[in-house]
């Protein structure tokens, strides 16, 4: 008996080691970032598709608010 219960405490301890598949549902990689979302949330100045718009941006966005050493002046 003790035999048995030692042998299905194995299985189910490794029956929760499985890892399940990864797989991206729902990730949209044929768009590229720069074409963006027609929203009214995004950032004034930036034109959706325009690409150079979008790289002054995130130029512009590291620059001033995600630039900790700009921030500690």
């Amino acid at each position: 008996m003790m035999r048995l219960v030692v042998t299905v405490a194995a299985l189910l301890a490794l029956a929760a080691c499985g890892e399940k598949p990864q797989t991206g549902y729902g990730i949209k990689s044929d768009v590229p970032a720069f074409q963006g979302a027609q929203d009214p949330f995004v950032v004034s100045g930036w034109k959706p598709g325009d690409k150079d718009s979008w790289e002054q941006q995130l130029k512009t966005r590291t620059q001033h608010t995600q630039n900790d050493y700009v921030m500690m002046k």
